[in-house]
């Protein structure tokens, strides 16, 4: 209707998409102050401050749009994802704190710092032009992994992790980051770290239904992944992921996604060869702790060491884990408990275990890890 009636005066807009999407926006945001709708300031500030100039790139999906906008460069890079997560795909603070290893009042904190800097110097959110696309793609693609992960930490469980999952916003959220990583390497088909994602993404999905099972009494049981079935792997989304990552290593420019997306069809190869190449997945993390180290991917160096037997580096790997950044982090409790108890040190073991277990969210994993312990 508004373009009916605005159009005739001032012509047809270059971009008549990109006017329509505006337009939109504008109604749905008259549309939430009558009925409160959008509670969020922040929600207000990104619909209100986007330039009435029409983009010259015209992105597909709306989401991906403002992800694109959240990744301008006058927001501080720290809160860029959660700012995504949170304004553009409705994750909750505690689910995006949990995922940044803070706690929720202090990650609260520093997405009303963002916002407050976004309405005080009245940032412009224009929509990215073409050239600025690539400059800005590390941060979304960052948004979009981050979303896939909130899904799948968190998939059946509640924020407090005491029960099932009532938050309609994580519904099908990983099949969201699948779909925006689909747009994003078509956005971008020159740029190999798209197409490393969506590999990722998929080789990593398609084990989803084997990660839990359902016992005799319809109890939902958590499978690790060198004991899942791979009969219930979707055979399907791997062999396109090794698709998509053989066409990423075309493009010679290998980059974390990329290795981390080869990682995950080392896994998948346990479907076709009924074996894990752990040799090969320990080259993999120090490729990628030479291109990009972080924690992550120094515990999945230290836990496929271990799978090797090369007990002593792995150890080694995990010592110069600075202490700060490991105490409250389940996963690197998880891998001490893997080895001490490869190693024999049941007492090791079994405290390490007590403390992956104390940090766990989901309760089917506590299980889990709870059947593991050895009698002290």
């Amino acid at each position: 209707v508004a373009a009916l009636e605005t159009w005739p005066r001032t012509g047809v807009p270059a971009s008549p998409e990109a006017w329509l999407t505006t337009a939109a926006k504008r109604n749905l945001l008259h549309a939430a102050r009558h009925t409160r709708v959008i509670e969020d300031p922040a929600v207000t500030t990104l619909l209100e401050l986007e330039a009435s100039v029409e983009a010259s790139v015209v992105l597909p999906d709306s989401r991906l749009n403002l992800m694109f906008v959240c990744a301008h460069p006058a927001i501080d890079e720290t809160v860029r994802t959660p700012l995504m997560l949170q304004t553009v795909l409705g994750v909750d603070v505690g689910r995006i704190a949990s995922a940044f290893l803070v706690s929720p009042s202090a990650m609260a904190q520093r997405l009303v710092r963002a916002k407050q800097k976004i309405r005080d110097a009245r940032i412009a959110f224009d929509p990215p032009e073409a050239r600025e696309l690539a400059g800005r793609m590390d941060a979304v693609l960052e948004g979009i992994y981050a979303a896939f992960g909130a899904d799948w930490e968190s998939a059946g469980v509640d924020a407090t992790g005491s029960g099932i999952a009532s938050n309609i916003a994580l519904d099908g959220l990983a099949q969201e980051a699948i779909f925006l990583a689909r747009v994003v390497s078509s956005l971008l088909p020159d740029e190999p770290e798209p197409i490393g994602l969506l590999a990722l993404l998929l080789s990593s999905h398609a084990r989803r239904a084997a990660r839990f099972t359902d016992s005799a009494a319809g109890v939902a049981t958590f499978v690790p992944l060198t004991e899942q079935d791979t009969a219930r792997w979707n055979r399907s989304a791997i062999v396109e992921a090794d698709r998509l990552l053989a066409r990423a290593a075309a493009l010679r420019r290998p980059g974390p996604f990329q290795l981390e997306a080869a990682i995950q069809s080392a896994h998948c190869q346990r479907l076709f060869t009924g074996a894990t190449p752990w040799t090969g997945i320990v080259e993999l993390y120090r490729a990628l702790n030479r291109l990009a180290p972080i924690r992550a991917s120094e515990i999945g160096l230290a836990v496929a060491l271990v799978e090797i037997g090369d007990l002593t580096e792995a150890r080694r790997v995990l010592d110069a884990l600075p202490a700060a950044s490991v105490r409250a982090h389940q996963p690197y409790w998880i891998a001490r408990w893997h080895l001490a108890r490869r190693c024999g040190d049941a007492t090791a073991a079994r405290a390490a275990l007590v403390n992956g277990i104390g940090l766990t969210v989901d309760p089917r994993v506590r299980v889990y890890l709870a059947s593991q312990l050895q009698p002290a």
